[in-house]
């Protein structure tokens, strides 16, 4: 499965002036899920 929020992930770990990463919305929409994902 790909989601498009990953292409944002993907951009900001590349940005070099980076601001803290919070995830927020509702329960059960992927969050958990997204985060996994990307840290493989």
């Amino acid at each position: 499965m790909y989601r498009t929020a990953i292409k944002q992930l993907i951009q900001w770990k590349l940005d070099k002036n980076k601001k803290p990463l919070m995830f927020l919305g509702a329960r059960q929409v992927g969050k958990t899920w997204l985060i996994q994902e990307y840290r493989k």
